[in-house]
């Protein structure tokens, strides 16, 4: 009976640990602390050194449950991830998971040699653990600190975090077998990268594909879809690691694949990875924090501090400028991403690894890892806003969306039921504006049910339901939100040759003929300005649509307003595309044929 007792206690005890964890964030929010830090708070003092006395040292049971929850923090962002937002930032950000981290870590390598007095490979291996950036650090702190970076900061931000860890996974899994067997060759290590890369790419888009196929063919009970899918993106990984794939690639490009593709119970879906993947970090964090002695931290935490300062003003910056100095980026933009890239739960995870292989300074690397993750979070945490700010790279922090009710409709896949509460001053009321994808299918007022004929005219306060895409779903929300003062013309005036930034590419395709593609038509034309310019919109900028010019004519709160158009002559013909667009081109469509996006 006692080690019956024993286990109810240890269960008592996890979840008190997760309750304050996910009380604590409230307080945490309030005063803007990186969340993380909280959580790591939680274990440390419910380990050995601090109050709750609770003895923790299995590294073992550490790197599973870190291994479940970056496979489930890595497919929620495949699956949050819009292929169009990030193919136009695709090169420069696998430029920057791949050689980005290779650089980093060797431009930190020498600094812990001598701060920590280590061989050349050991230091190097310190290099390769704080490498990687975290993607649920960077995108956790950019919410909580109501940022809205430039559409393609943050598409290269998201990109990169999310693609960086399974790199920075396979050179410390290298550098950990060279130091514990002491052979391996260059020509050795870079085959065993492309093999696993390859072979977790194909893993991951056909276990995607066929995940897709599955939730669309196979009738199963409601309720069930979210947790089918969520063991199907473990299995995917499970399935890569054993076959010697990189199973966080795999993972991460079948959430793309899967988030892309029309599917069943989409929303149901996304909604309990959400709470899956909050509820992984929370727990991860506590265990890392467990695995933590305050006691063992003293005589390392100084050649500590400086590596990482070293790895944030120095390595970051160098690694950063050097792979995006092919590609358009500004310098505001590129010092932020420097900034931007913080330390989370991958650095102390890859720090157990030496741990669970039982190398010699095992806890060496570990404390290492946890004091820099320390100072990323509380240094680059704390001034992520304040450094967007300053640099530019923020945009004015849109209007907080309406509460969207979204319905998902049995025996097709192509429409869905979306729900909002008219307000007196939405787009919709005032102008009676819908877009042309989306449908009117039934209002309810005053708890009665009605057709949007027997409810003509609308009034505030009727909740309204439309037939909508599921993938276009998000940007009908623009319509149900207050609509702010402003100096536009009519948006009824579509015909003129002046119109609001507010309408969207497909209803300026609509009226003038120009081709718009399906991904880009939900984008608004102050969106499409955002986008495509390389710093924030002024007056006179011009963007080519197909075969007319868009011009800037007014900026309100640093977004585009009013837009004029510029028609083409009769004799006028589209210039030619470069040989890097024809190439862009042709990858991209190579890319839609194999991934299906």
């Amino acid at each position: 009976m006692a080690s019956l007792d024993s286990f109810s206690l240890t269960i008592l005890l996890g979840a008190v640990l997760v309750m304050a964890g996910i009380l604590s964030s409230l307080l945490a929010l309030r005063f803007g602390a990186p969340l993380l830090l909280v959580f790591l708070a939680i274990g440390m003092l419910a380990g050995d050194s601090g109050p709750g006395q609770i003895q923790f040292n299995d590294v073992g049971t550490t790197y599973l449950v870190g291994s479940v929850a970056l496979a489930l923090i890595l497919f929620d962002g495949g699956l949050r991830t819009r292929f169009a937002s990030i193919r136009t930032v695709l090169a420069p950000s696998v430029v920057l998971a791949t050689i980005g981290v290779l650089l980093t870590a060797l431009v930190t390598a020498p600094f812990a040699r001598y701060a920590l007095d280590l061989n050349w490979t050991e230091s190097l291996l310190v290099g390769a653990v704080v490498a990687s950036t975290d993607a649920a650090a960077v995108f956790l702190l950019v919410h909580t600190q109501g940022l809205r970076l430039r559409p393609r900061v943050g598409a290269t931000l998201e990109a990169e975090s999310g693609t960086n860890d399974p790199f920075a996974i396979f050179l410390t899994l290298m550098l950990v077998e060279y130091i514990s067997l002491g052979s391996s060759s260059p020509g050795h290590v870079l085959m065993e990268f492309v093999l696993e890369a390859a072979l977790g790419a194909i893993v991951g888009v056909f276990g995607g594909r066929l995940v897709v196929i599955a939730l669309n063919k196979v009738a199963l009970p409601q309720g069930l879809h979210a947790p089918f899918v969520t063991t199907a993106a473990l299995v995917i990984f499970g399935g890569s690691q054993i076959m010697h794939a990189s199973g966080f690639l795999a993972v991460y490009l079948a959430g793309i694949i899967i988030g892309n593709r029309p599917t069943r119970a989409h929303n149901s879906v996304v909604t309990f990875l959400d709470a899956a993947t909050w509820l992984a970090q929370i727990v991860m964090f506590v265990l890392l924090g467990l695995l933590v002695s305050p006691s063992r931290l003293g005589a390392s935490v100084l050649p500590a501090v400086a590596v990482a300062l070293v790895l944030m003003l120095v390595a970051r910056p160098l690694a950063v400028f050097l792979c995006l100095a092919p590609f358009r980026f500004n310098w505001r933009e590129k010092i932020f991403i420097a900034w931007t890239g913080l330390r989370g739960a991958v650095a102390i995870f890859l720090a157990s690894i030496p741990m669970l292989v039982g190398l010699s300074k095992a806890y060496l690397y570990f404390d290492v890892a946890f004091v820099v993750v320390i100072i990323s979070l509380l240094l680059q945490g704390w001034t992520l806003a304040p450094a967007a700010r300053k640099l530019h790279v923020a945009l004015p922090r849109a209007e907080r969306g309406p509460r969207r009710v979204e319905l998902d409709l049995p025996g097709q896949l192509e429409q869905q039921l979306v729900g909002y509460s008219v307000r007196s001053k939405s787009l919709y009321f005032r102008r009676g504006l819908i877009p042309s994808w989306s449908k009117p299918t039934l209002v309810i007022r005053n708890q009665n049910i009605l057709t949007p004929a027997e409810a003509d005219p609308i009034a505030p306060g009727d909740y309204i339901y439309l037939l909508a895409p599921p993938e276009k779903a998000e940007s009908l929300d623009r319509f149900f939100v207050d609509m702010q003062p402003s100096s536009a013309p009519d948006p009824h005036l579509l015909g003129d040759f002046m119109v609001s930034g507010e309408h969207t590419l497909a209803e300026l395709a609509e009226i003038y003929g120009v081709k718009v593609s399906e991904d880009e038509g939900k984008l608004t034309l102050a969106d499409y300005f955002d986008v495509h310019l390389d710093r924030a919109p002024k007056e006179g900028a011009e963007l080519a649509l197909d075969e007319i010019v868009l011009v800037a004519r007014s900026i309100s709160g640093g977004r585009v307003n009013v837009v004029g158009l510029r028609l083409p002559e009769e004799d006028e013909t589209p210039p030619p595309l470069t040989r890097r667009q024809a190439l862009r081109k042709k990858l991209s469509d190579i890319w839609t044929s194999v991934a299906g996006v």
